[in-house]
């Protein structure tokens, strides 16, 4: 069965850049953003492992931990590592799993034959604290993720789940929010006292809660 929203992440036992991994109990109590490569030392995936460890600052404030996954060993993941930490001027600061028996491709559907033979395409799951995937996205191999994307989708998962709000299409970080339909416009006035302005009925809007 291919993995949905709302599915427990599946647990895993690897190798990595950092040791062996047991995924549910490294992930802990974090969000987490989980990642794959085509493989080792390749051109588009050295840019994004440097964007990602860029961005460590703003993973730890949204409580998210990164995971990438490559199918080669870790041998060659520390000398690809080394590599990124040259062109790219940072510090690769999270594992990769080094997944040369498949085995974690193949739970999370990573490889498409039809696409790229034996190798991983370029996929992203968003896993929340509860270890259910929220987000999935494949992407080909020849286009590099956006992160600040990856990122936007967090801050709105988030919102959701503390606030009770959803966001609209093409929402950025400050911007008004909907009620989300489950709560009715007489309790959204008392829960969002920054106000709500009812476009229609089951269009509601609010100014974001938290900022």
């Amino acid at each position: 069965m291919a993995l949905q929203l709302g599915d427990v992440a599946p647990d895993f036992t690897q190798q990595s850049s950092e040791g062996e991994i047991s995924f549910h109990k490294w992930a802990g109590d974090s969000w987490v953003v989980f990642f794959s490569h085509p493989a080792d030392f390749t051109p588009v995936c050295t840019t994004e492992l440097g964007i990602v460890s860029s961005l460590k600052s703003e993973f730890d404030k949204r409580n998210v931990k990164a995971i990438a996954l490559s199918v080669d060993s870790t041998q060659s993941h520390k000398g690809w590592i080394s590599d990124i930490n040259e062109t790219q001027k940072t510090t690769v600061n999270y594992p990769i799993v080094a997944d040369e028996d498949r085995k974690v491709s193949d739970l999370y559907g990573m490889i498409h034959p039809n696409s790229l033979n034996n190798l991983t395409v370029r996929s992203v799951f968003i896993i929340d604290p509860n270890k259910k995937i929220r987000l999935m996205i494949t992407y080909p191999a020849s286009t590099g993720r956006n992160f600040a994307e990856i990122l936007r989708v967090i801050d709105s998962l988030q919102l959701t789940d503390y606030h009770s709000v959803a966001t609209p299409g093409n929402w950025q970080d400050g911007g008004d929010c909907v009620v989300v339909p489950s709560i009715s416009t007489e309790e959204a006035r008392t829960k969002f006292p920054k106000g709500i302005t009812e476009i229609k009925p089951y269009l509601r809007m609010t100014p974001q809660p938290n900022k």
